[in-house]
């Protein structure tokens, strides 16, 4: 049974916000003094983070940002990602520490021969680092910008997290950011903000070549332009 803070003094808005899917992830959840307005906030790239951000910003929460994603390749890839969070967070005033250790060979090792089942070993990956985060930086709670998006595997990333949050000793904050996808898509287009065309990986990299020519296998995330595509296409 998942259930929703009610401490005085602790988050109160969320026995307003349970219809809305607006959950801390802990079935023996006991009010705790750590649980506190501040957030760990990490995010797989600006474009997927606008809205989620407008959302914790209206919860009231203090947001820090937290960038660790040793799944971007090439390179090049990596880095326009980075400039580009850089740049956003600049704009805003938004807070934002980069964990840019080489991990590469962790990731590598981790979601070699996995199949489909890659997808949960880099969420594994990413989420672990930013709970542990959390916990250094004196955060009640954390969250991620990878619930927004519509083609990632929502559920299961809302499983890794709580795991992660038990291992951690500290709290998932959950929320079904999907509902703000086209907002995002139209703002990160207003702000001039760099929109990668998949998800990040090379399996997914190479997943996108394969698609256009007719060769397609399970990727948890479609290029960001072909996506937008195809919603066009079936308003009409």
């Amino acid at each position: 049974m998942i259930m929703a803070v009610s401490c005085q003094g602790s988050l109160p808005f969320l026995n307003e916000s349970v219809d809305r899917g607006v959950l801390i992830e802990n079935e023996n959840l006991k009010c705790d003094p750590r649980i506190t307005m501040n957030i760990l906030f990490h995010i797989c790239c600006a474009p997927c983070a606008i809205y989620p951000l407008s959302r914790l910003q209206e919860e009231g929460f203090a947001v820090q940002g937290y960038f660790y994603n040793p799944n971007i390749h090439p390179y090049l890839e990596y880095q326009k990602r980075l400039k580009t969070l850089q740049e956003f967070s600049t704009r805003i005033g938004l807070s934002v520490s980069y964990d840019e250790g080489d991990d590469l060979d962790e990731f590598l090792v981790r979601v070699a021969g996995k199949g489909t089942g890659r997808c949960e070993q880099c969420y594994r990956m990413r989420l672990d680092a930013a709970a542990a985060e959390a916990v250094k930086n004196g955060a009640g709670l954390f969250t991620s910008s990878l619930l927004y998006s519509k083609y990632q595997k929502h559920d299961l990333i809302r499983g890794v997290a709580k795991e992660m949050a038990w291992e951690h000793g500290i709290e998932f904050y959950y929320e079904d950011f999907r509902a703000g996808w086209r907002e995002g898509i139209m703002e990160s287009k207003a702000m001039g903000l760099y929109r990668q065309q998949y998800c990040g990986c090379i399996y997914s990299e190479r997943e996108r070549f394969q698609k256009s020519s007719g060769k397609q296998h399970d990727t948890g995330a479609d290029p960001a332009e072909e996506r937008e595509g195809t919603i066009k296409k079936g308003k009409k």
